[in-house]
């Protein structure tokens, strides 16, 4: 979650208010720049060229982005609107423990659309009402949507590595054969690799985002979240497939999984339709 839920998917400001100064408020009006949405759906598959940087990342030496002081602000800021929502916190710190109530957000909901709505509701919290409205109402129409669109992957891009690792900026054509530099390309999601859940990933991050852009923002997302190599590709200005033929919602377990371990030893001959994740 982008995310994000993104933010999120997942879009968050450079600063913010500590951790228990954000918490101890549900009504922090703390700006993000952006988190981590359902319109007409295409029916072919979408083409992105390959990433091209267009917002700095910060590597370290083993090549994985290495957080600032500001990026440990952002997560304990989305930190405590996930623990407002759910009404719990964990004892771990730091992305430990934001997994830690990312899991208990997925065990919460009675149905993977209870939990996906609590994830909007979470983006959501992150935003003053007026902004996401004005941004909506003015910047979302502008162009066909493309100034917003472009400013919304480059807001990611920038804000968002301490939740989802290295990304930049690429180039994705939308339905109509145009091309627009609105997408970001994730080198491995740490947000899908850390969770271990496909499930997690689904309704905690790509659903949730993909539907508080659309609805809040006014901007269609189209997520492509892949699970053998934990890279993630952000469609901003393309709607999403319908949900019975998005083909991340039909991925079996991950591989890391160790409950699906469990069931594939469990059901070496069963089908891969009853190998998929419980959670989707």
């Amino acid at each position: 979650m982008a995310t994000p839920l993104a933010t999120r998917g997942c879009l968050l400001a450079s600063r913010g208010p500590p951790y228990h100064a954000a918490a101890s408020s549900s009504s922090s009006s703390w700006p993000p720049s952006s988190i981590l949405q359902l319109g007409s759906r295409p029916s072919r598959r979408l083409h992105s060229s390959s990433p091209q940087v267009d917002a700095a990342a910060a590597p370290g030496k083993s090549g994985e982005y290495q957080p600032s002081f500001a990026d440990d602000l952002l997560l304990a800021f989305f930190r405590s609107k996930m623990v407002e929502e759910v009404g719990w916190d964990s004892e771990k710190p730091g992305y430990a423990g934001l997994m830690d109530v990312a899991n208990r957000l997925m065990v919460k909901g009675k149905s993977a659309l209870e939990t996906e709505q609590a994830a909007v509701r979470v983006l959501q919290s992150l935003f003053p009402p007026l902004l996401l409205v004005l941004y909506k109402a003015l910047l979302a129409p502008i162009g066909n949507g493309q100034l917003a669109a472009m400013m919304l992957a480059r807001a990611t891009a920038l804000s968002c590595q301490w939740l989802m690792g290295t990304c930049s900026v690429n180039s994705v054509t939308l339905p109509d054969g145009k091309s627009w530099s609105s997408g970001v390309f994730v080198e491995k999601c740490k947000y899908l690799e850390e969770s271990k859940c496909l499930g997690i990933c689904i309704n905690t991050c790509k659903l949730p985002t993909q539907t508080f852009f659309k609805d809040h923002m006014g901007v269609d997302l189209y997520m492509e979240p892949n699970f053998e190599d934990y890279s993630c590709q952000f469609n901003f200005g393309v709607p999403p497939p319908p949900l019975d033929i998005d083909k991340a919602l039909k991925e079996p377990c991950l591989d890391i999984c160790t409950n699906a371990r469990r069931r594939r030893e469990l059901g070496k001959n069963s089908s891969p339709d009853e190998l998929g994740c419980p959670q989707v």
